[in-house]
């Protein structure tokens, strides 16, 4: 072998390595037979393109190599090498994403703890874990996730290429994998494996017993992200926490929180706030009840499709347990996503919650009818999803680089008839319907035997239509079908005298196949006499077209679109108005302060003018602007004839448990302040409108009594309609629950029940002191740390601080004098005093003690023996706290109750011959003192808010009604206006069962009307 012969052949040799390499698919798996490392490269051509969800080119053509867009656009040039598609009159869209799913994941282990076991404080799982199970961060999708080619079918066949999947359990619940739902092996289908970090407020399988109510869980988060911080700043040398440690490899990936109910959108943000987090949120359809409270958040949603069915109406009665709130939902559902994004809401659409996935294009179609345009629709399946996990380099949209992930359709893609053909997925093609492809549309001659006529086809390829053409006035339809270059025909000569002549009377058969073109065919066919003949078809040319036929189709066809218009417009009668809150007695417009004056009132002032006759009062700006006799005002001032009536200011309830989200209690621990009732208020609680019927103007919200020490309170105004936040009594004291007595040791709570401390009321001392004792330890190390030595903050120990400081104060449910003595008595021994007792049944006993430790009284008018440790009640206990010296005050405890406290108060002057003057005290100024607002609140006085009631009659009277209360100058309830709403609900409530009637009654489907009750909470309440 020459050199120069050696030296080419090795080029050669070199050149091949080189083109091979670069062609070559490398995989780490072998394989088993033989290789087969060919090129996979497709060039879609003459299609309408969606490169992305906004960006549309018409004739373009899509080149995908190796899974993956090589080049689109409307001057591609094609290889040879590649398959040619010609998909004219089709279209071109990117696969959909789901952010929010558990495809390819194991079930969740649940926990082997059993509901008669003992309570379980610490997690079993072994491990350097989180103390606590609901919170497993060290949990890696990807490490866990095998395909699921079942399940990944339904996602292919309703749009989907790709899924974000997590798995659903726990508080905080891991990284997800962000994969394909196309075959191949696991490993194949991943396109990132740590693609985001999830959280939820459910505990999930979890056997803990903390946390036990929405407040626990939002805690314990706010307690991890402490936990965290201060790990990663001690660097290991306090101790190994793979939870933490995984905790804090997860704050660089997107974070996403599910969320069960509207609100919790807003407990969510607000949490994400405080420690510089913002979530993108999965939410529950619900969101345009609160569109403006959402946007403020500028979190992206994650929005599920799932509509409730009607309700089956038909039985009056049962109709009756359908509320308002939930037939306007049933009505409004579909539009969620419409509105949404009117209001510039960012989303990704999921059919998570669905409990059949094929209802996802469905409900989409729906929400598409309501008003969401193609584009937001096809924005928020591709490109949001894809930019939420930071993915859009990869998928959601069809741009060169990115994976082959995309739908074939018969035309615009939300469109009612539109037909979806083909998923690719990776460059994988997966049929979902036969689409016809060749275009045979024109107008050809038809040979069969010795006899001509002339064929005619229309019509778009997937939707052409072949008739022969006999004259201007008739034809007669031909049926054709097309497999690759085979096409047959068949037609009946029995619909034309001309054609059965000439070809026999009956069905004639043709089967052929065409050339290159497709335009010329041949082949061999049957009359229907049985004669076998050959036959031909040669194009001529383009359809021609009647003009005048066409205008007139034309205009037909707008006429019958009018009238179409016309009927759905009576069908789809207008829905009904957003209400804040969504239930029944809400508000369409937000009611707003106005200057009102109150003339020739009898006036409670509870102050030193005592009650005043004959009086005017004058509220502007939400205060309280001057009082006297013949007042003048400026214009616009709305009057209010007063004469005959009497004006107060608000009651205020010291003990309440309405309006609360989700659990009263966290009793799993012996202490649980770190939780807080601020963080779970429930502005959409019917019980604050009853109450503002009932003169009910402010409440503190209380922790129940599960354990000693409870959960921190809110303290809100009844603002009906406002959010969470805009309820609560700005710049309030903070105040805290503690409790006493049989519900906090639970030693009669049953056998299994015998394992948290305390379990006497001995024990329920030693928690008081232990947990003041360590609160001061607590101070001291924070106070000593001067090395810059990393410090975890426990919110416990420093709420317990606040107390100790006298910057927070207790409020403690309590009954046995012995039992308020000693706790007296412990916080006296560690510098501070007591705020309040509430409930406190044994008052009258130790009404000395009481002022001397200044410590306030607040207590039920006359509840008792309704179990043995309030048998010693009596109902003169408040008088006779009160001649005491001790602030004194009625609270409810109870929603009921709520609304009745002014006929609670005129109990003291049954019970002990209380001025009707000092008993209206109990309810009004008395409990404002205990929360520290009567600088705000609880009288009538210049410079004070304007929360006050004009009552029908002296407010103590059975006979009183409240016609109007007033918050902050704002009338929220009238009860004029309330018949006007009663007449309003009782329409919508008709209007909406008769639609849904008329859904059953068109077959549509119905679910059957099941009571919900609403829980009320009380002190012993457990779970949410």
């Amino acid at each position: 072998m020459t050199e120069v012969t050696f030296m080419k052949k090795l080029i050669y040799l070199l050149l091949l390595c080189w083109i091979s390499n670069d062609l070559l698919a490398q995989q780490s798996f072998p394989v088993n037979g033989v290789h087969d490392e060919r090129e996979s490269s497709y060039a879609f051509t003459n299609a309408t393109i969606f490169t992305q969800y906004n960006k549309k080119i018409e004739n373009a053509t899509l080149l995908i190599r190796e899974g993956r867009v090589e080049a689109v656009g409307a001057g591609v040039t094609i290889p040879k090498e590649a398959i040619t598609i010609d998909l004219k009159g089709k279209y071109i869209y990117p696969s959909f994403i789901d952010i929010y799913s558990n495809y390819g994941l194991p079930e969740p282990k649940k926990s082997e703890r059993k509901w008669s076991d003992p309570p379980q404080f610490i997690s079993k799982k072994k491990g350097a874990y989180n103390w606590n199970e609901a919170i497993h961060p060290e949990y890696n999708a990807f490490e866990n996730f095998s395909a699921n080619e079942e399940k990944a079918k339904v996602y292919r066949e309703i749009g989907f290429g790709t899924v974000l999947s997590h798995q659903k359990d726990g508080i905080a619940r891991g990284s997800g994998v962000l994969a394909l739902v196309g075959g191949g092996k696991d490993h194949e289908i991943i396109l990132k494996d740590k693609a985001s970090a999830h959280y939820s407020f459910r505990k999930g399988n979890s056997g803990q017993n903390y946390p036990s109510s929405l407040m626990g869980s939002i805690a314990l988060l706010k307690q991890t992200f402490y936990d965290a911080d201060w790990y990663k700043a001690a660097k290991y040398t306090e101790e190994y926490n793979i939870s933490l440690d995984s905790w804090n490899q997860l704050e660089e990936l997107p974070q996403i929180m599910e969320v069960r109910d509207l609100l919790t959108i807003l407990r969510a943000d607000k949490l994400g706030d405080e420690f510089n987090v913002q979530y993108t949120i999965k939410a529950n359809g619900h969101e345009y009840k609160r569109l403006e409270a959402i946007k403020a958040t500028n979190a992206t949603l994650i929005v599920p499709l799932k509509y409730p069915k009607a309700y089956d109406v038909e039985d009056p009665l049962n109709a009756l347990n359908v509320s308002l709130a939930d037939m306007k939902h049933w009505e409004l559902a579909p539009s969620n996503a419409a509105k949404l994004a009117e209001a510039g809401v960012k989303f990704a659409l999921t059919p998570a919650d669905l409990k059949d996935m094929k209802d996802f294009n469905g409900n989409l179609q729906k929400a598409i009818k309501k008003g969401l345009s193609h584009e937001d629709a096809l924005k928020a399946l591709t490109q949001t999803p894809a930019q939420i996990v930071n993915s859009y380099d990869q998928v959601g949209s069809l741009e060169k680089g990115k994976v082959a992930n995309f739908l074939i359709t018969s035309d615009s893609l939300f469109t009612k008839d539109c037909k979806v053909y083909q998923n690719w997925i990776r460059g994988k093609k997966y049929e979902l319907k036969k689409m016809e492809t060749t275009d045979l549309a024109g107008a050809y001659q038809l040979k069969i035997g010795k006899y001509t006529n002339d064929l005619e086809i229309e019509g778009k390829p997937d939707k052409q239509k072949a008739a022969i053409r006999i004259n201007d006035s008739t034809k007669v339809s031909v049926h054709h079908h097309v497999d690759e270059k085979a096409i047959s025909l068949h037609f009946n000569t029995a619909k034309d005298s001309l054609l059965k002549t000439k070809l026999s009377d009956g069905f004639v058969r043709l089967s052929g196949w065409m050339d290159d073109d497709n335009k010329n065919w041949q082949g061999r066919g049957q009359l229907a006499n049985g004669e076998w003949v050959e036959w031909t078809a040669k194009y001529k040319g383009e359809v021609k077209k009647d003009e005048k036929k066409e205008d007139k189709a034309k205009d037909e066809k707008k006429g019958k679109d009018k009238e179409k218009d016309s009927d759905k417009a009576k069908k789809d009668e207008k829905p009904g108005d957003i209400t804040y809150p969504f239930i029944a007695y809400g508000w369409t417009e937000k009611p707003t302060a106005e200057a009102v004056l109150f003339q020739n009132a009898t006036v409670w002032t509870n102050e030193e003018d005592g009650i005043l006759t004959e009086t005017d009062v004058l509220i502007e700006n939400g205060k309280v602007k001057a009082i006297g006799e013949d007042l003048e005002v400026g214009a616009g001032t709305k009057k209010v004839d007063a004469r005959g009536k009497h004006l107060t200011s608000g009651i205020i309830d010291e003990h309440s448990h309405i309006a609360i989200s989700r659990g009263v209690n966290e009793g799993s621990q012996a202490s649980s302040a770190e939780v807080s009732i601020a963080d779970v208020v429930n502005s959409e609680d019917i019980n604050i409108y009853r109450q503002l019927a009932g003169g009910v103007t402010s409440a503190q919200l209380l922790h129940g009594s599960a354990n000693p020490i409870g959960g921190q309170s809110a303290i809100i105004k009844f603002r009906w309609g406002l959010t969470p936040e805009e309820m609560k009594f700005e710049n309030a004291d903070p105040f805290i629950k503690f409790a006493l007595g049989e519900n906090v040791k639970q030693s009669n709570w049953g056998d299994n029940n015998t394992v948290r401390f305390p379990q006497t009321r001995m024990g329920v001392e030693q928690v008081y002191i232990d947990h003041f004792t360590r609160a001061l330890e607590y101070e001291k190390a924070k106070n000593n740390n001067k090395n810059g030595k990393p410090f975890r903050r426990d919110l416990e120990l420093e709420t317990l601080l606040q107390i100790i400081n006298k910057e927070r104060f207790i409020t403690c449910h309590s009954y046995v004098q012995s039992e308020i003595t000693m706790l007296m008595r412990v916080a006296e021994q560690f510098g501070f005093n007591i705020n309040t007792f509430t409930h406190i049944l044994e008052g009258y006993k130790i009404a000395d003690k009481m002022q001397k430790h200044g410590v306030a009284g607040s207590t039920f008018s006359d509840w008792w023996a309704y179990k043995y440790e309030v048998i010693d009640a009596i109902p003169h206990n408040g008088t006779i706290m009160h001649e005491m010296g001790v602030v004194t005050s009625f609270n409810s405890d109870d929603a009921e109750m709520g609304r009745r406290l002014n006929q609670e108060a005129a109990k003291a002057v049954k019970y002990g011959g209380l001025s009707e003057e000092e008993a209206w005290k109990f309810v009004t100024l008395n409990p404002a003192k205990m929360l520290h607002l009567d600088d705000r609140v609880g009288s009538i006085k210049v410079g004070k808010d304007a929360d006050m009631v004009l009552w029908s009659d002296n407010p103590l009277s059975i006979y009183a009604k409240a016609e109007q209360t007033y918050v902050d100058g704002i009338c929220y309830f009238d009860l004029e206006q309330d018949a006007i709403l009663r007449k309003q609900i009782n329409e919508e409530r008709n209007r909406l069962v008769q639609k849904m009637l008329k859904i059953k009654k068109g077959g549509g489907e119905t679910q059957k009307p099941m009571p919900k009750r609403a829980k009320h909470y009380h002190c012993d309440t457990m779970g949410e």
